[in-house]
């Protein structure tokens, strides 16, 4: 929140990504009720941040990512036996995360 006193305005906006003198950051409850001086605009300025609803994109992820999860170990390892052969780096893989052999070995 700042104040713009040669506009005679209260403007609300996200909150700040550093400090500055005059502005002040303010919880949800609080800038919701604010009220400016008899005479005095207040302007509410949209930041975005609210959660964004899920795509089908992002549950079509979370579906194969628990299927992933819910495979048995014997056929995630065969399934990732190629990708192990062709990177010498790695040593074991559990559904999409690789441990990989540190290079000072």
């Amino acid at each position: 929140m700042t104040y713009v006193y040669a506009d005679s305005t209260a403007v609300l906006g996200p909150l700040a990504t550093y400090a500055e003198p005059h502005c002040y950051d303010l919880c949800a409850e609080h800038s919701e009720r604010l009220t400016a001086p008899r005479g005095w605009e207040v302007v509410r300025l949209l930041d975005g941040s609210a959660p964004a609803q899920p795509s089908g994109d992002d549950l079509e992820a979370l579906a194969n990512a628990v299927r992933e999860a819910a495979r048995p170990q014997e056929r995630a390892a065969e399934a990732g036996g190629a990708a192990r052969a062709a990177d010498p780096m790695e040593v074991a893989r559990r559904g999409h995360l690789r441990v990989l052999r540190s290079p000072d070995n």
